[in-house]
């Protein structure tokens, strides 16, 4: 077996390499030990199970995102805002089912904070309180990581090289509902147009809602 010393940050980089060949259904400890060229069991002693090695793997990609990408603050809030989730959009499809990962985990370090600071800052000084500066941040957010999991899950998948979704068999299948039908032309076909038209749209109703809607 290997005599490389195994860390946390070594078995989350590691994972993170073989995420984009196996995809998250088949990255397993059991895969990365063997990547590793060690057992199983000494990642045990690192991470209890998956999902802690989830957590560390999106703190690696945050850690690597922040590093890449320094917040944008300024007077405009809303250049900032979409900056911020385009630059998160682009990070993480990086890695196959990236988003996937990186959501609903817990970081296991402070790392996030500064960049959310910043970004919570550009909003109250532009006028937000805080609890709708922290609403607006976390709307866009979600929109932006559910986006990137639909438009992994359809693919087209580089990593693998999957058509992504048939839209003349799925025409064929709704042609009793010529809108639905057409609709998905403009739904699938061009993931990167879809999510520009989406997060200009939250980014004005956050606008209407957060800053300019009745106060609290």
């Amino acid at each position: 077996m290997a005599t490389t010393r195994i860390d946390r940050a070594l078995v989350a980089r590691t994972a993170l390499r073989l995420l984009n060949e196996v995809g998250l259904e088949g990255l397993t400890l059991r895969a990365i030990a063997a990547e590793l060229d060690v057992k199983a069991p000494a990642l045990y002693w690192h991470f209890k199970d998956k999902q802690a090695l989830l957590d560390e793997m999106a703190t690696e990609m945050m850690r690597r995102m922040t590093a890449d990408r320094p917040a944008v603050t300024g007077p405009d809030w809303r250049a900032g805002l979409t900056a911020s989730m385009r630059g998160l959009r682009e990070h993480l499809l990086r890695y196959r089912d990236g988003a996937k990962v990186y959501s609903g985990t817990h970081f296991t370090d402070t790392g996030y904070a500064a960049a959310m600071e910043a970004q919570l800052r550009n909003l109250t000084d532009a006028g937000f309180t805080v609890g709708r500066a922290a609403r607006a941040w976390f709307t866009a957010y979600t929109y932006t990581i559910g986006h990137v999991i639909e438009e992994q899950s359809m693919g087209p998948d580089p990593a693998t090289g999957a058509e992504g979704y048939d839209l003349a068999a799925r025409a064929q299948r709704l042609a009793a509902y010529p809108l639905a039908a057409a609709a998905g032309e403009e739904i699938f076909r061009d993931h990167g147009a879809v999510f520009e038209a989406g997060l200009a749209a939250v980014v004005e109703g956050i606008g209407r809602n957060l800053l300019d809607g009745t106060p609290e």
